[in-house]
């Protein structure tokens, strides 16, 4: 139906039949939404605002003598027995940003021969995003079952601070076309479409936002483009561990049991675990933001969290700074998992809210922009000579 629905919007846009020849750049509608065509026949709704910025009123970026900088250098082994050490060898200015690592430091394991070993050496430029320089984007990525309807309270505060934001739907999820081939549902194939939205709207300087099974793709991009991510924000996105066949990733149902549940009892167990079920979360489950998508959708995206790539190694390789936002009480992420996470970044903060469970950004919009804008707003101190 919603392939339906989006080939229906072209059709008046454009006046013409959608894909006929090739991937269209995007097609503008009048209520502030984009559908960008990432592959013939795959479309995606994407929310995106710029401000309206005359010229030589923008503010420039700081000089580059004047940013904060870190030398990111760190030698991350991994033993066969599946022991990882992570020595951070850089000294900086501000020590205490950067994480020990498990079992970090220059001792190793006895004489035993590693299984792998990577060396990061490189230096990253931290300074603040504000809403006023034009090189700055925000990127707003949701989870299985979400749309970017969930980032409403997000998208909103900062477009009125200035910033330029982008929220795109998953496919299937929100108003994106909706391929009722399970292939179309896997992390590449997803992680792909993110990957184009990226590069069409990406500029100097980006920030990630991602919540739940949206963190991956942040992760992803950022491994992918270290020199553009400037920073990332996980919501609720669990520990730095691979996404296998065996499990549903964030969701700890074995994937034969999800495929054998009825779609009733498959919603029933989702609404169940997105929210303390107080009076506010109640009433963002019957406004549907949470759940826009058909059974199919959920269990193709679910059954397609195969990512072994995106190991702790892989994790503990980003040099990008890392906010990291964790609802106390969700039902799906135990914080304990962010804490892991918290620890193999090389530069991570770590902030739980006490009111907040899996849907913060719904439950806590205040809290969940002032914690977003204050990691914008941050860049490391120069230190005085």
């Amino acid at each position: 139906m919603l392939t339906t629905i989006a080939e229906g919007l072209l059709c008046c846009l454009l006046g013409k039949t959608p894909n006929a020849v090739g991937p269209l750049e995007s097609v503008e509608s009048a209520d502030g939404f984009s559908f960008v065509e990432v592959k013939p026949g795959r479309v995606l709704r994407v929310k995106h605002v710029a401000p309206d910025r005359p010229a030589g009123t923008e503010e420039p970026p700081p000089p580059a003598e004047k940013a904060g900088a870190v030398r990111c250098k760190r030698r991350i082994t991994v033993y066969r027995n599946g022991q990882m050490v992570i020595e951070n060898l850089a000294e900086v200015g501000r020590p205490d940003l950067l994480s020990p690592g498990p079992g970090g430091g220059p001792e190793t394991p006895g004489p035993r021969r590693p299984k792998k070993q990577v060396e990061i050496d490189c230096a990253k430029v931290i300074t603040s995003c504000k809403g006023t320089q034009g090189d700055v984007v925000l990127f707003f990525f949701h989870g299985v079952g979400g749309s970017l309807d969930i980032w409403k309270e997000q998208l909103d505060f900062f477009a009125k601070l200035g910033y330029e934001v982008v929220a795109p739907d998953l496919a299937g999820h929100g108003a994106s076309s909706a391929p009722q081939v399970a292939a179309a549902y896997t992390f590449y194939a997803l992680a792909e479409d993110m990957r184009a939205v990226f590069k069409r709207y990406a500029k100097r300087r980006n920030v990630l936002v991602g919540h739940s099974y949206g963190v991956s793709f942040c992760t992803f991009l950022a491994h992918e483009y270290p020199d553009l991510v400037h920073k990332v924000v996980m919501l609720n996105g669990g520990g730095p561990t691979a996404l296998e066949p065996s499990l549903c990733s964030i969701f700890n149902m074995p994937t034969c049991v999800l495929r054998c549940l009825s779609p009733c009892l498959a919603w029933s167990f989702l609404k169940a675990g997105f929210a303390r079920q107080g009076a506010r979360e109640k009433q963002l489950l019957k406004e549907g933001h949470a759940f826009n998508v058909s059974s199919f959708v959920l269990r193709a995206t679910m059954g397609g969290q195969y990512w072994p790539e995106g190991d702790e190694v892989y994790h503990a390789e980003l040099t990008v700074p890392v906010l990291l936002v964790h609802g106390m009480h969700d039902k799906f992420v135990p914080v304990e998992e962010d804490q892991r996470m918290a620890e193999i970044l090389l530069i991570a903060f770590l902030k739980v809210i006490d009111e907040g469970s899996h849907m913060v950004m719904l439950e806590c919009p205040e809290t969940v922009n002032t914690l977003l804008h204050e990691f914008l707003l941050w860049e490391l101190e120069v230190e005085k000579k």
